[in-house]
C-alpha cells in the first residue's frame, strides 16, 4: 500500500494518461532532468560572473602614497603606478576612480590606456587586478608653485572610499625628510631647503646656515636643537635667512601655524641667530632650561619673528639676549616663565589684531613660576616698545611673582601700553599709553610697517647703549636713540 493517496484523475484525462507509452514517459523524464541540470549549471555560472557587493570585499591597493621625490633640474615628467587587486571569486565593480584635483591638478591619471580625471563603473575580473598609471609634470623653476604638491585619487566600490595620496616636488630644492645633523654641517645658499618630517641637530653638533638661505618647513616639521644652531644672515633682504612654511601659494603663504617652530632643548648651547626671519609657525622659538655653560643659551641679533599663531618666543627658565628684534603679530609675543636670565635691547614687541591672529594675550608675560615651581628671575628691557591694539588686552606688560626667589626685573626707557603698572619691578623713563605712531598699518591688506613716523613719541627717547645701528643697518643717533628696533631716518 502506498503511504499516501494519489490525487484523483478526472475521467476525461484518464484514458490519455493511461494510453501514454512507458518509453515516452521515461524519455520525457530524462529530458526534464537534463533541463534541471542545465539550469543549475547556468545558475551557478551566472553567480560566478556576478559582482561582489559586500563592503568587506577583499580588495588590495598596492600603495597608499605615490611619491615623486626626484629633485628636478628642468621641467620634469615621470610616472608612478599602483594596482587595485580583486582577491574575490566574483567580479568587482569600481563605481569610480577619481583624481580629486580634477583638471586643475598637475597630476594625470591613466586607466587601461585611457587618460582622464574620473572613470566610472570600472570592472575587475575575479582574482585579477587593474593598473593605474599616474603622471606628474611640473616646471621646478616656477616660483608660484608650492614646494610640495599634493593630490589624491579616490577609489570607490561597494559604498567604500579609499584614497591613494600623491606627493611631488613642485620646485627645485634640497628636500630633506627626517633630517638628522649627526656631524657638523654648513648650509649655503645654492638651493632652498625643504624640510619634511623634522630637522634634528644632535648633541655636540653644529648646523651653520649661511646668508641668503631659505628654509621651508612642512606642517609636520619642527626644528629640534640638542646641539647648536648658528645663523649667519646679513642686513640686506636677500642675505637674510628665512624660516617659514613650505606653502607659498595663495592663500596659504600667510597662514600662521603652517609649521611647528624651532625648539632649543635642555642640552642645547651657544645658539646665535643673526638676521633671521621666522614666520608663520605655531611657536616660532621655544627655549627650555638654563644654558649648560656660562654663555646665553640663545642670542638673537636683528631678527624678525612675525605672524606666529601661539607665540613668538616661549622660554622656560632659560637665558636669552636679543637686540634690534621685531616680534610682531603673534598670539603671545614674549612668554617668559619660571624665571631665567633675559636682556632685550631696542626691540619692538607689538601685535595688531588681524584676520590671522587674535590679540587676546599681553605682548609680554614674565613670571618666576610655572606649574607650582619657582626659579630666579633676572630680566632687563631697555629702549623697547611694548604695544598692542584692536584686541582684548588692557595691560600689554604682565609681570607676576611668586615665592621668595631672586626677582630682579628692570624696565629702562621703554614705551608700553598698560592700565595698571606691573608691581615689583623697577621702571625708569617709561612712556605710557601713547600710540607709537607706526609708519603704516593696513589690516585689510595684511600690511604692517612698524618703522616710526617722525612724530612718534618714541623718537629720540632712548638711552645710550652699545647698539649703534638698527634692524635695517641704519646708524642710531648718538645719545638719544629711538625706542624700538627701527631708527627714524
Amino acid at each position: 500500500m502506498l503511504p499516501f493517496a494519489l490525487p484523483p484523475v478526472s475521467n476525461q484525462y484518464k484514458s490519455h494518461f493511461l494510453l501514454l507509452p512507458l518509453s515516452y514517459i521515461f524519455t520525457a523524464m530524462k529530458f526534464a532532468g537534463l533541463l534541471t541540470i542545465s539550469f543549475v549549471i547556468l545558475l551557478f555560472s551566472c553567480r560566478k560572473d556576478s559582482f561582489i557587493t559586500s563592503p568587506d570585499a577583499r580588495v588590495t591597493i598596492s600603495a597608499d602614497t605615490l611619491k615623486y621625490d626626484t629633485v628636478f633640474a628642468t621641467a620634469g615628467s615621470t610616472y608612478r603606478t599602483f594596482k587595485i587587486i580583486n582577491e574575490n571569486n566574483q567580479k568587482l565593480l569600481l563605481s569610480s576612480l577619481q583624481l580629486m584635483g580634477g583638471t586643475s591638478s598637475v597630476f594625470r591619471m591613466n586607466v587601461d590606456g585611457i587618460a582622464g580625471t574620473q572613470f566610472n563603473n570600472v570592472e575587475i575580473n575575479a582574482n585579477d587586478s587593474l593598473y593605474v598609471f599616474v603622471q606628474v609634470n611640473v616646471n621646478p623653476s616656477a616660483a608660484n608653485l608650492p614646494f610640495v604638491i599634493r593630490d589624491s585619487i579616490q577609489v570607490s566600490y561597494n559604498g567604500k572610499n579609499r584614497l591613494v595620496q600623491l606627493e611631488a616636488w613642485g620646485q627645485n630644492a634640497n628636500f630633506l625628510r627626517d633630517k638628522v645633523v649627526s656631524t657638523n654641517e654648513i648650509w649655503n645658499n645654492n638651493l632652498p631647503y625643504v624640510i619634511l618630517g623634522s630637522l634634528t641637530i644632535n648633541a655636540n653638533q653644529t648646523l651653520t646656515i649661511n646668508k641668503g638661505c631659505r628654509i621651508y618647513l612642512h606642517a609636520d616639521a619642527p626644528i629640534v636643537i640638542n646641539g647648536t644652531l648658528q645663523v649667519n644672515g646679513q642686513k640686506d633682504t636677500a642675505d637674510r635667512v628665512y624660516f617659514t612654511g613650505d606653502r607659498l601659494d595663495e592663500p596659504y603663504k600667510d597662514f600662521p601655524a603652517s609649521w611647528p617652530g624651532i625648539f632649543f632643548q635642555a642640552g642645547s648651547r651657544d645658539n646665535v641667530l643673526n638676521y633671521a626671519v621666522i614666520k608663520n609657525a605655531f611657536q616660532a622659538i621655544g627655549v627650555t632650561d638654563p644654558s649648560p655653560n656660562a654663555n646665553p643659551k640663545l642670542i638673537l641679533n636683528e631678527c624678525v619673528i612675525d605672524n606666529n599663531y601661539d607665540a613668538g618666543i616661549v622660554a622656560v627658565n632659560s637665558s636669552i639676549r636679543a637686540r634690534n628684534c621685531l616680534i610682531s603679530n603673534c598670539g603671545k609675543n614674549l612668554f617668559l616663565v619660571k624665571g631665567g636670565d633675559y636682556q632685550f635691547t631696542h626691540c619692538t614687541v607689538v601685535t595688531i589684531a588681524n584676520r590671522y591672529v587674535d590679540h587676546k594675550d599681553p605682548v609680554l608675560t614674565l613670571t618666576n613660576f610655572a606649574n607650582n615651581s619657582t626659579a630666579n628671575l633676572d630680566a632687563t628691557f631697555r629702549n623697547c616698545i611694548f604695544w598692542g591694539q584692536n584686541g582684548l588686552v588692557d595691560d600689554e606688560v604682565l609681570v607676576l611673582k611668586s615665592g621668595n626667589t631672586v626677582f630682579n626685573v628692570n624696565f629702562d626707557h621703554n614705551l608700553w601700553k598698560v592700565q595698571t603698572a606691573p608691581a615689583g619691578v623697577t621702571a625708569n623713563q617709561i612712556i605710557n599709553n601713547q600710540t607709537p605712531q607706526f609708519d603704516s598699518i593696513n589690516t585689510s591688506r595684511n600690511y604692517f610697517d612698524f618703522r616710526l613716523k617722525s612724530t612718534s613719541p618714541a623718537v629720540n627717547k632712548g638711552t645710550s647703549t652699545s647698539v649703534t645701528t638698527d634692524l635695517d643697518g641704519n646708524t642710531r643717533a648718538v645719545g638719544l636713540p629711538d625706542l624700538g628696533c627701527f631708527e627714524k631716518q
